[in-house]
């Protein structure tokens, strides 16, 4: 079904006039922002994350047992999101919620997605990788276009509610970027927890954390034969997939729609 642009598997509940807590919404990144603020939550404490599955600390509120469950949940409590921002109440940018919106080099984006919708088993065949590339430059893939995704975001930067951070300032300074969503929340940790949470929030942390890599997802949802959902956890993989006329292709086409936005990125 397609939704104001958003492909999905016909998920989408109605969502209330305001969510309280911690919010992540993002293109991708958002399993690793749920874990950080997970831990965070639990004050660097691994016990929840490792006896919780991640999708039940933070469901997702775009599905409705996710958002029923969600909102069971005694405040602060953490949502996630890959819905673009118009398919959110207006009230949400006058609420008590905290919304952290993580980016990522849309050209790594691109290659995740790929490798994802090749696992995911409700997602449709995505095809040569020439073709999907195709199909993410004009937005033709599950919750739309990410240049409107981001641009829309970001327009709510300056709200006192509002936070963005990039995978590739994780990936540089996970201990300064704890410290960052910290005081955003307005969470104290100590040393000592901060980095509890850096050491347990590390890649090959989840990666070994059978409640964080999605290896208890069903068969039903996920062929586990065909690989795993936490394949490197590096930036600039995309080197490794993309020829020069696609990277050359994905750089036009990216200029045209970013041109405007008057930001600049990690990845430019």
């Amino acid at each position: 079904t397609s939704v104001d642009g958003v492909w999905g598997p016909g998920l989408l509940g109605s969502l209330p006039g305001v969510v309280s807590g911690p919010l992540t919404l993002s293109s991708l990144g958002t399993n690793w922002m749920r874990e950080i603020l997970s831990l965070i939550h639990s004050d660097g404490d691994p016990g929840w994350v490792r006896s919780v599955l991640n999708w039940d600390r933070a469901p997702w509120v775009e599905s409705r047992p996710g958002l029923e469950a969600a909102l069971k949940y005694p405040p602060p409590r953490l949502l996630c999101s890959h819905l673009p921002v118009q398919l959110f109440p207006k009230s949400l940018q006058r609420s008590k919620a905290k919304i952290i919106y993580t980016l990522r080099c849309p050209k790594d984006v691109l290659v995740s997605l790929y490798h994802f919708s090749k696992l995911v088993r409700y997602f449709r065949d995505p095809g040569s990788l020439d073709s999907f590339l195709e199909d993410f430059l004009s937005g033709n893939v599950m919750y739309g276009s990410w240049f409107d995704h981001v641009t829309g975001w970001m327009g709510l930067k300056g709200n006192e509610n509002f936070f963005s951070i990039t995978y590739e300032e994780l990936q540089q300074d996970l201990q300064g970027s704890v410290r960052r969503i910290c005081h955003f929340l307005g969470k104290e940790l100590s040393e000592e927890q901060v980095a509890a949470v850096v050491e347990n929030a590390s890649f090959q942390s989840m990666k070994g954390n059978k409640m964080s890599n999605f290896s208890q997802l069903s068969d039903e949802y996920m062929d586990h034969q065909k690989g795993e959902l936490l394949r490197k956890g590096i930036c600039g993989d995309w080197r490794n997939h993309l020829s020069e006329a696609q990277s050359q292709r994905f750089d036009t086409i990216f200029r045209e729609r970013m041109q405007g936005l008057g930001m600049t990125f990690p990845w430019d």
